[in-house]
C-alpha cells in the first residue's frame, strides 16, 4: 500500500508515519510537508533515509506539485494531517487557517478524484479504484465546547460493556468533569477560527462523498501528547521552561478540561479507520483522560522533578540541560496570563462507535503516558534545541510576553 502523508514533518504525522514503517514492511509513504514553524525534518530523519519514504516540501495547496505526486505514484491512501493548527495563531491570523485547512483539502481531494477515477456508472457517478481512500484527520474541537457540570471531576462510572472493554486494564479510572460527551452524531458547532476551518474541510469532504461517492472517511481526535510535539503546545511548553526555571504561563484559572490521546494510540486509531472503517464514516478517537488544564501543569512539574533530581541534587546525566534547582522547580513556576478569547470550558470523546465497529482501544492511562513523554523530551533536548528557535521565539514573546 502507498500513503501520501500530508504535513508528515509535523507532530501527529510524523508519529503516523513512524508507526506505520515499523507495523508494515511492504509499504511505501510520500510524505508532503511544507516545514512551517511546526514541521521539521529533525523529526523525520531516519524515515528519511528509509528506500520505502520519498519526501515533497510544498504546500497542498500548490495544485500542480499535488497533481505531480499523484502522477508519479501510485496512491492508494490519502493521510492529510496538514494544517495550520493553533488556536491562538487563528485568532491572529484566521486567513491563512481558511486556505490551508479548506482550500487544501480541496486540492487533495481533486487530484485524488481526478487519479482514482475508472470510469461511471449507470447514474452518472464516478467509479472508483477499490482499495483507495482520503482519509480527513480533524479534531474534537469542531463539536464546540461541553458543560462542565461536574466541576471538580468524579471517577467515572462504568455501565456499560463498550466502557468496559476500554478501561479493562486499567489501574485508576478516570475522571470525568461532565455528563455528556462528543459523539459522532453531535451537532457541529465550532467556536474559533482554528475550528471553522477544521469544520468546513469535514462538511467539505463529506461533500464530496455524496456528490462524486468519493471513499473518505474522517477522523476527530482530542489533544493529543507525546514525543515530538511542537513545544508552543501545552505539554511540551512546560516541560521546556520548567528545566530552564522560566514561568509556566497558564490561561484564565487553568480549569479548563481536555481528554488527553497519547499520539501512538491516535495513530493505531487511524490504521483501523484506513483499514476497517465503513466509508462516509466519521470515527471519533479520544483517550478517556480528562483532566484540568491546571492539574496537568502539576503534575508535569511532579514527574520533572521526580526524574531529574536525586536527593534534591541534579543528576548528573541531567546537568547540562536543567538550570532550575529543587526549590526552584515547584508550583511556583506557575503564572496565570489572560485567558484566550472564547476559551472552551471541556472537550471529552466518547470512542464507543470505533471501539465497537473497529476494535480501538486508548491503551495508555495518561499516567503512564505523560511519564514516558517527559522522559522522552529529556532524551531528545537536541531536538527541542531545534525547534525552539527563529519564529518560535518571536512567536512566543508575541503571545506571552505582555500578558
Amino acid at each position: 500500500m502507498t500513503y501520501l502523508v500530508t504535513g508528515g514533518a509535523g507532530f501527529i504525522g510524523a508519529n503516523f508515519v513512524k508507526y506505520i514503517l515499523n507495523k508494515y514492511t511492504d509499504c511505501k509513504i510520500v510524505i508532503l510537508d511544507k516545514l512551517t514553524y511546526a514541521g521539521n525534518l529533525g523529526t523525520i530523519k531516519k524515515e528519511l533515509q528509509d528506500k520505502r519514504v520519498s519526501f515533497y516540501k510544498g504546500d497542498i495547496c500548490n495544485q500542480e506539485l499535488v497533481e505531480n505526486i499523484f502522477m508519479n505514484h501510485d496512491i492508494d491512501v490519502v493521510v492529510n494531517f496538514a494544517a495550520e493548527s493553533h488556536v491562538d495563531r487563528s485568532i491572529e491570523d484566521p486567513g491563512i487557517f481558511l486556505k490551508t485547512n479548506i482550500l487544501g483539502t480541496q486540492v487533495l481531494m481533486d487530484a485524488a478524484k481526478a487519479h482514482w477515477t475508472k470510469g461511471k456508472n449507470a447514474q452518472g457517478y464516478p467509479v472508483f479504484t477499490e482499495g483507495k481512500k482520503f482519509l480527513q484527520v480533524s479534531t474534537d474541537e469542531v463539536y464546540g465546547e461541553l458543560e462542565k457540570d461536574i466541576p471538580d471531576g468524579r471517577t467515572l462510572e462504568v455501565v456499560s460493556e463498550v466502557l468496559k472493554s476500554v478501561l479493562n486494564d486499567r489501574k485508576v479510572m478516570p475522571k470525568v468533569f461532565g455528563t455528556e460527551f462528543f459523539t459522532e452524531e453531535t451537532p457541529l458547532k465550532p467556536r474559533s477560527p482554528y475550528a471553522v476551518s477544521k469544520t468546513a474541510a469535514d462538511m467539505l469532504v463529506r461533500a464530496y462523498a455524496d456528490t462524486y461517492h468519493f471513499p473518505v472517511n474522517v477522523t476527530r481526535c482530542s489533544n493529543n501528547y507525546g514525543p515530538y510535539h511542537f513545544p508552543e503546545k501545552l505539554i511540551p511548553l512546560i516541560i521546556k521552561n520548567i528545566l530552564s526555571g522560566e514561568k509556566l504561563p497558564v490561561y484564565g484559572d487553568g480549569r479548563q478540561v481536555r481528554d488527553w490521546l497519547y499520539v501512538e494510540d491516535h495513530c493505531k486509531g487511524i490504521d483501523l479507520v484506513i483499514n476497517k472503517g465503513r466509508l462516509k464514516e466519521a470515527y471519533n478517537i479520544g483517550g478517556f483522560n480528562e483532566e484540568l488544564n491546571i492539574n496537568i501543569v502539576k503534575q508535569t512539574i511532579d514527574i520533572v522533578r521526580d526524574l531529574i533530581f536525586e536527593n534534591k541534587v541534579i543528576k548528573p546525566e541531567y546537568k547540562e540541560i536543567v538550570s532550575v534547582n529543587y526549590d526552584d522547580c515547584s508550583y511556583d513556576l506557575i503564572t496565570f496570563v489572560k485567558d484566550r478569547l472564547g476559551h472552551d470550558a471541556r472537550y471529552a470523546i466518547d470512542p464507543a462507535k470505533t471501539v465497537k465497529e473497529l476494535g480501538f482501544y486508548p491503551e495508555t492511562p495518561f499516567t503512564e503516558g505523560i511519564r514516558k513523554t517527559i522522559k522522552w523530551y529529556l532524551e531528545n533536548q537536541w531536538w527541542v534545541g531545534e525547534v525552539a528557535s527563529g519564529d518560535y521565539q518571536k512567536y512566543y514573546e508575541q503571545m506571552y510576553g505582555n500578558r
